[in-house]
């Protein structure tokens, strides 16, 4: 290094910005409220009918948060395909692991919750919903030859009306971002 390069002044660090916390969604149109609203209500009263017909435990507190994240946030990584039905599948296998070595308990139910969301983020499907799944399970103790499918069914479902209302109006939001 040369007597020049030492004595030269370093040049100035610019700081860096301050990080900016993004805005919060804009508020929904009345209109599109309106449609969310109608499109998770529907789906969701099917769902009940089915349960109550083939006599299953109600799963509308998970199938409700799922349709919430759908219709109304339907960009957001927890709201694809793949982690509504995958993660809801991986809190069922959970849920009946936990029941199978530990029995049904409010203990268990809790462990079965901390075991889902860490699989689910494992398997880069993250779906906050599917930890009351895998609740249900461990405290329902449904029968898995009917619970299942009828899970399976209830996710693709909800997916598949929020691809169907994402195409019903105009300006909605496309969902999903992708399928898998």
């Amino acid at each position: 290094m040369s007597l020049d390069t030492a004595l030269r002044p370093e040049s100035p660090t610019v700081p860096s910005p301050v990080p900016v916390a993004p805005a919060p969604p804009a508020r929904p149109t009345p209109g599109a409220a309106l449609h969310s609203i109608a499109a998770a209500t529907s789906v969701l009263l099917a769902l009940v009918a089915i349960g109550a017909m083939i006599h299953e435990p109600v799963l509308i507190p998970p199938l409700a948060a799922s349709a919430a994240l759908v219709h109304s946030a339907p960009a957001l990584p927890l709201a694809q395909p793949r982690s509504v039905v995958i993660g809801h599948l991986i809190g069922c296998a959970v849920g009946y692991a936990v029941l199978a070595a530990a029995g049904s308990s409010g203990w268990a139910a809790a462990v079965a919750a901390g075991l889902t969301l860490a699989v689910n983020m494992a398997a880069r499907t993250p779906h906050s919903p599917a930890v009351a799944t895998a609740v249900i399970v461990v405290l329902q103790t449904p029968t898995p030859e009917r619970f299942v499918p009828l899970l399976f069914g209830s996710t693709v479902l909800l997916v598949l009306t929020g691809y169907a209302a994402s195409r019903v109006r105009r300006k909605a939001p496309r969902y999903p971002l992708y399928w898998w």
